[in-house]
């Protein structure tokens, strides 16, 4: 049809598509792609670790090579042109094309026939990062590591990542945790206690000493570092790591993690 509206002219009809095909991404761009994959990936070489959310609407779509494929040649933009947010990465040249990564992501809209968006990215250019990719993509955890002696930390590493992706700590370590929230969770336990037969006529000032002894508990549970380490709760995830590393002969220090 295009070439018959081009009367044969092969370039002409190629551009009456493009144009069709961007007004049918442009009417597609305003539906909900929720889902999608996460990919996290790391260069040895230029000590450069990516993970990156790119989302269409379908879990289906999700799990299509092209779609992957697009998802992991992002993540290698990204890794070789160090975009400052998602808009300056629309702009960049995509994987050794004339095309932008947004004309991309609009071809790929009328491939696949959703609506295709890429969500969010995050980078690290120094020290050591692992990757790690949970079921398929739906959780990509990159780990950041201080890496001290002529070590292999990738197996310490994926190991953090692993208890990232599985229980989410809402703080890498206690020194995070802000003096509001600290204040907001002493409050709760006073308020446990005011509700508590045993505790409740007890003076304040003693639930309070009460409520400050209990805040280790909120630390093992909320702060990585603190956490008991999952393949072995005798430890906390700090203790693993420095063993782990001792036992390699070098040091491994956390430094930064992103989970999506």
């Amino acid at each position: 049809k295009a070439l018959t509206e081009a009367d044969g002219n092969f370039e002409k009809a190629i551009e009456i598509l493009r144009e069709r095909g961007l007004a049918t991404a442009a009417k597609k761009a305003s539906r909900v792609a929720a889902e999608g994959m996460v990919y996290a990936d790391y260069c040895p070489e230029c000590k450069v670790g990516v993970v990156i959310e790119v989302n269409a609407e379908t879990d289906f779509v999700a799990k299509n090579d092209k779609f992957v494929d697009f998802t992991k040649n992002l993540a290698k933009v990204v890794a070789d042109e160090n975009p400052a947010d998602v808009e300056a990465l629309m702009a960049c040249k995509y994987n050794g094309t004339d095309l932008t990564v947004e004309q991309q992501q609009q071809e790929m809209v009328l491939v696949i026939g959703e609506n295709i968006k890429v969500r969010r990215f995050a980078i690290f250019t120094e020290g050591v990062s692992v990757p790690y990719i949970h079921a398929g993509g739906k959780i990509g955890v990159l780990v950041n590591l201080k890496v001290e002696g002529d070590i292999d930390a990738t197996a310490v590493g994926k190991d953090v990542a692993m208890q990232i992706a599985a229980l989410n700590p809402r703080f890498w370590d206690k020194s995070q945790v802000s003096e509001d929230v600290l204040a907001e969770e002493k409050k709760i336990l006073v308020a446990q206690m005011d509700n508590d037969e045993k505790m409740a006529s007890k003076p304040l000032q003693v639930k309070e000493k009460i409520a400050a002894g209990k805040m280790n508990k909120f630390f093992e549970e909320n702060c990585l570092l603190q956490q008991a380490f999952v393949k072995d709760g005798s430890v906390t995830v700090e203790q693993y790591m420095n063993s782990a590393a001792k036992a390699l002969g070098g040091s491994v220090k956390f430094v930064d993690a992103v989970r999506f």
